[in-house]
C-alpha cells in the first residue's frame, strides 16, 4: 500500500509537471478564443498546416534558417565554455600558484555578480571593436571562463580524484595536458556533460544578449525569429502560430535532454567521485 500510494502521488505530481507541455502542444491547434477560454489542452479540431505557417514564420527567412543562425552561436559557445572552465578548474585543482587564494576570491565574486550589470560594458566594448552584429560576442567570451559556477562545480569534481591518478599518468609518461583529457576528464564525465547541457539550454533560451549585439534579421537567433511574429501592438495575431513556434524551438532542447539526463543529473547531485 505504501509503495501503491508513493506511485500514486509520484504520478499525480509528474502529469502536474508535464501538463504545461501538453497544453502548449494542444494549444498550437487552437483559435485564440479557444485558447483563452478553456484550459483543457484537447483541441476541438486538429489542423496541421499550422506547424506548415509557422516553420515558415513572418520574415523572409524560415525556421530552418534560425535553427542555423541559433547553432552558430550554441557550438561554439559550449565548446568554449566546456574546454575553459575544464582547464581553469583544473588549475585551481591541482596547482599551487602565487595568489591562488585571491583569484578564486574573485572567481566566487563573479558568481554573486548580475550578468545585467555587464551588458552595457561588453557593449561599449564590442561596439568600439567593430564586432557588433557579428556571433563573436556571443561566443567569445565563453573562451575565458566567464561562468564561475562551472568552473566551481569542476573544482569540487576534481578535489574529490585521487592524485594518485595524476601520478600514474606521469610515470607512463603522460604530460600535464595529456592528464587531464586522457585520465582525470573521463572521471569528470558528469560534471562536463552538465555543464554542455546548461550552456546549450541557456544559449538556446537566451533573448537578451542577442537583441543587443545582433542587428540584422539575416542573423537573428530563433529566440528573436519568435518575437518577430508578434506585431507590435501585441494583437491582430494568431496565437496558435506563436505556439507552434514555441513547440518547435523546444524540439532541441528536449532532445539534447532526453539524451544527457542520466549523466546530467549525476552531475548535478553527485558528491563524490563519478565515472
Amino acid at each position: 500500500m505504501r509503495k501503491l500510494l508513493l506511485y500514486f502521488t509520484l504520478a499525480v505530481i509528474g502529469i502536474i509537471m508535464l501538463y504545461p507541455l501538453l497544453w502548449l502542444f494542444g494549444a498550437s491547434f487552437k483559435s485564440n478564443d479557444e485558447i483563452f477560454t478553456t484550459i483543457w489542452f484537447m483541441p476541438k479540431s486538429i489542423d496541421t498546416d499550422v506547424y506548415k505557417n509557422a516553420w515558415e514564420t513572418v520574415t523572409p527567412y524560415t525556421m530552418g534558417h534560425y535553427f542555423i543562425n541559433t547553432f552558430m552561436i550554441i557550438i561554439p559557445k559550449t565548446v568554449f565554455a566546456v574546454l575553459s572552465s575544464v582547464l581553469v578548474a583544473y588549475g585551481f585543482a591541482r596547482f599551487d600558484f602565487p595568489l591562488k587564494k585571491f583569484f578564486f576570491a574573485l572567481l566566487m565574486c563573479g558568481m554573486l555578480m548580475p550578468s545585467i550589470v555587464t551588458v552595457m560594458p561588453m557593449y561599449r566594448m564590442w561596439s568600439s571593436l567593430g564586432l557588433l552584429d557579428t556571433y563573436i560576442p556571443l561566443t567569445l567570451p565563453s573562451l575565458f571562463a566567464c561562468e564561475g559556477m562551472f568552473v566551481f562545480i569542476l573544482i569540487q569534481f576534481l578535489k574529490k580524484v585521487p592524485r594518485e591518478f595524476d601520478e600514474a599518468a606521469r610515470i607512463d609518461g603522460c604530460g600535464t595536458l595529456k592528464t587531464l583529457f586522457l585520465v582525470l576528464m573521463p572521471c569528470i564525465r558528469p560534471a562536463v556533460i552538465s555543464i554542455a547541457v546548461f550552456t546549450f539550454l541557456w544559449t538556446m533560451n537566451d533573448f537578451l544578449s542577442p537583441l543587443i549585439m545582433i542587428q540584422s534579421v539575416e542573423k537573428y537567433p530563433l529566440s528573436l525569429a519568435l518575437r518577430l511574429s508578434v506585431d507590435s501592438t501585441g494583437q491582430g495575431y494568431e496565437q496558435r502560430k506563436i505556439i507552434a513556434m514555441a513547440v518547435i524551438g523546444l524540439i532541441p532542447s528536449v532532445a539534447v535532454f532526453a539524451l544527457a539526463q542520466k549523466k546530467f543529473i549525476s552531475g548535478i547531485t553527485a558528491g563524490g567521485l563519478s565515472g
